[in-house]
């Protein structure tokens, strides 16, 4: 037959594929059907196959056996192989299946929820200055009136000139910026975090404490205020409006453990509380708009409860000088993940993330969208003895390959409270001691402990000029926190390397940044610190109740959308 009276082939029509973008997979594919009849033509754009190129049939199957590859060929003499086969693939696709679903389904949710709740990033900067050890673990005790009340009344706010250092962290909070800030930080000598918070109406910017054993967020405030540290900040001045008075839920929740007051007249709610150092605020609980910048850069206002702080005592005045309140992120229903979790605002979880760099701070987030989903250390949070504190339980500490006792009521389970309000580490007195006579042994390398250096307890001069932690670290070992189970294979383990628990002194001595407890708390609870927490991203998840690290540089917030083998 001719070519011109071969049959030619009728396209009928015409499926158009789209792929989703490369950066976005979340769109998915969309497919494009056209049906054509004689009335109809294809668009411009699409190319017309060629009519007048033969009809080609696909290639027929290699027939060289030694290219080719077929399982009935391989199976059909021995079934056991086949079976084998079977069962092997099988264990892979359980195994596969165990490992990624709950991965998947988190991935798929974070997609397809649209209105989950938001979070809320914050960074953190060092104290400048600030070289007083600083260990909260606040408590609500019962406030004499007779001795303590100050009426609130309105007025005017108080002006102050802003200093260089808030002007320039102001400029960076503006809600056009970037929501991921670069932050500075370090544990000796400026010692402790903060982060900022706008607040009121005109906002205005105040420095806080991050505090992880604190329960109430305060602000130090012109009430008048009779006891308060010259802050970074004008102090705040409440209306006559914000000030809650004790019929309100959060004033009942604040002084639920103290005696039942009749008094008819009270216009405000007073609280005090008291911390492990022994400094203590005292105040009224106030209610004003608090202006968050979420990850996404939109604003939320909402009305939250704090501390309308007048009078400050002991070691807390001096850290006060360049900040202004204290961020209370415990477990308690007046914290501020509390509250916004209350209101729908976010989930109920707390993040930070402290940078090993002296030059760097961190980040810290409110939310779960910068919650990684793998390589995180899950233990859960315990119930007693306190609610509030971020608690889980201990079996074993190591230093090296040696043991340490716990100390505890029962020698064989301890306690461990994460802390960023703490400076440094606390353990008990026996884990404390066996610690410090294991760590002796480098007298042996000429190191001698000179007590003339109070930067801490014990520090130790070294037999050359020290530069950094890099220059010691070779001589001092690991220290492991064993969780879950004494069995090492499948339990959980916070690792503290020597640049976890030691610092340069300005003396240029080693000291050793964990310190005694047996009179810190309970005594027989563990409590680590912000020299500690460094270098690991670490979570308080209150809507799973559990506590979770990984190893991390803090350098930014990231959000995890795909597995590890995804990305680019």
């Amino acid at each position: 037959m001719d070519s011109d009276e071969r049959p030619r082939q009728q396209v009928t029509g015409v499926v158009i594929i789209t792929l989703p973008p490369s950066d976005n997979p979340s769109y998915g594919k969309t497919i494009t059907a056209f049906t054509l009849t004689n009335d109809h033509v294809l668009p411009q754009s699409l190319p017309l196959p060629d009519r007048n190129l033969p009809t080609t049939s696909p290639p027929p199957p290699p027939q060289n056996p030694q290219l080719g590859f077929s399982f009935s060929g391989l199976f059909s003499d021995n079934p056991r192989k086949l079976l084998g086969f079977l069962g092997i693939s099988l264990f892979a696709l359980l195994l596969c299946t165990s490992s990624f679903s709950n991965t998947f389904v988190e991935l798929r949710n974070s997609n397809d929820n649209d209105e989950k709740p938001q979070s809320f990033i914050f960074p953190l900067h060092h104290k400048l200055g600030a070289a007083d050890t600083e260990l909260k673990l606040g408590r609500f005790v019962e406030v004499d009136k007779k001795n303590s009340m100050v009426s609130i009344a309105s007025g005017p706010t108080r002006t102050q000139k802003i200093n260089k250092l808030v002007a320039a962290n102001v400029a960076l909070i503006d809600p056009s910026a970037t929501t991921i800030l670069p932050v500075r930080g370090n544990v000796y000598p400026d010692g402790l975090y903060f982060t900022y918070m706008l607040v009121g109406n005109p906002q205005r910017p105040y420095f806080l404490d991050i505090d992880t054993g604190s329960e109430l967020t305060w602000i130090q405030c012109d009430a008048p205020c009779s006891s308060c540290a010259k802050g970074a900040n004008p102090l705040y001045k409440p209306a006559r409006g914000n000030i809650i008075t004790p019929k309100d839920s959060m004033c009942m929740e604040v002084q639920k453990n103290q005696k039942p007051q009749n008094c008819e007249t009270c216009q405000q709610c007073d609280y005090e509380i008291e911390y492990a150092d022994h400094s203590s605020s005292l105040g009224v609980l106030a209610r004003d708009k608090l202006h968050l910048v979420s990850a996404n850069g939109s604003v939320t206002k909402l009305d939250v409860v704090f501390g309308c702080a007048y009078d400050q005592q002991g070691i807390l005045l001096n850290t006060l000088s360049k900040t202004d309140g204290i961020l209370g992120l415990s477990r308690a229903k007046v914290s501020l993940p509390s509250q916004l979790a209350s209101k729908g605002i976010i989930n109920n979880v707390v993040g930070h993330c402290l940078a090993k760099d002296v030059a760097s701070g961190g980040y810290m987030f409110l939310g779960d969208d910068f919650v990684p989903n793998w390589g995180m250390s899950w233990v859960p949070m315990l119930g007693s003895p306190s609610t509030e504190f971020y608690h889980t339980q201990l079996v074993k500490i190591n230093y090296g390959s040696s043991s340490l006792s716990l100390g505890g009521k029962d020698g064989n389970i301890g306690r461990v409270v994460f802390d960023s309000g703490s400076s440094y580490t606390y353990f008990t007195k026996q884990a404390y001691s066996e610690l410090v006579s294991s760590i002796s042994e480098i007298s042996e390398l000429e190191f001698i402990q000179d007590a003339s250096d109070q930067t801490l307890p014990i520090c130790w001069r070294a037999p050359f000029p020290i530069r950094s932690i890099l220059d010691v670290k070779k001589w001092f070992k690991t220290l492991t926190l064993q969780f879950g189970s004494k069995w090492w294979i499948i339990s959980k383990k916070f690792h503290i390397p020597p640049e976890g628990y030691l610092i340069i002194s300005n003396k240029g001595n080693v000291c050793m940044g964990i310190l005694d407890g047996s009179n810190v708390h309970d005594g027989s609870t563990l409590i680590l610190g912000d020299i500690s927490l460094r270098g690991q991203l670490v979570v308080y998840d209150n809507e799973k109740q559990r506590i979770g690290w990984t190893q991390s540089d803090c350098g930014k917030p990231t959000r995890f959308k795909t597995l590890p083998f995804f990305e680019a």
